[in-house]
């Protein structure tokens, strides 16, 4: 354990999907300084990976009749649908914080080791990409690699409506364990194996602290930073 290694925790509520991704843009490309950002909830959208192709991966006739806003983020990975019952955990380091050799497959198992850690579900494992409890899917993942810092974020299902997973196609590629099962066949929510929302949070904030320094920050007081000019890669695409 390194206590001496710093990480600061930003802690959001219902912050919109969009705006969460440019505060980690800017943190991830503006500053050297490590990040734990924990986000419960967003207004509706649907976010696809940078190199995601909406024809290909979003139900064109639901969001036509029920539309909702498409985001392409800067990071890659599959898409996803969310909601205010989603619970967002994105880790913003610098490449030396960790001692592993910062590729995604390595950085998939620190992660999954992390949760399996923090989180008091016996049966939470790293199932290829995605996080998972008795072969359901609790949570996707997608990865930022630059030469000295990384990205790993996280979309938790806390809840969801099986209704508004129809906005999503079945993509091209699939994870195998997925044995081409429908989407209500294919995930879980994890407020059938936590009590609260707040003691998710509570567990991965105490399981972070046993292994860093924790500097809790608010978003009034990182304005200045957000603001330092940056290259952004996130956008609204409708």
């Amino acid at each position: 354990m390194d206590k001496e290694k710093l990480v600061h925790l930003l802690h959001l509520k219902k912050i919109p999907v969009y705006e969460q991704l440019l505060i980690e843009e800017s943190l991830l490309r503006t500053n050297n300084q490590n990040w734990c950002l924990i986000n419960e909830g967003s207004v509706p959208s649907i976010v696809m990976g940078i190199s995601g192709k909406s024809h290909e991966l979003i139900n064109a006739k639901k969001i036509e009749s029920s539309p909702l806003p498409v985001i392409k983020r800067y990071s890659g990975g599959g898409t996803v649908i969310v909601d205010e019952e989603t619970l967002f955990v994105s880790f913003i380091f610098e490449k030396e914080l960790l001692s592993i050799p910062c590729y995604p497959e390595p950085l998939m198992k620190w992660s999954g080791n992390f949760y399996k850690k923090a989180l008091p579900i016996p049966e939470f494992q790293l199932n290829e990409n995605d996080y998972t409890i008795h072969h359901k899917k609790c949570g996707g993942n997608a990865q930022y690699i630059t030469k000295n810092r990384f990205v790993h974020h996280t979309t938790f299902l806390w809840d969801y409506e099986n209704e508004k997973m129809d906005y999503l196609l079945q993509p091209k590629r699939i994870p195998m364990y997925r044995e081409n099962r429908s989407h209500s066949d294919f995930l879980c929510r994890l407020k059938d194996f936590l009590p609260t929302k707040s003691s998710f949070i509570s567990s991965i904030v105490t399981e972070l602290s046993q292994i860093y320094s924790i500097r809790e920050v608010d978003l009034p007081s990182i304005t200045g930073l957000l603001k330092t000019p940056h290259r952004i890669s996130t956008t609204h695409i409708e």
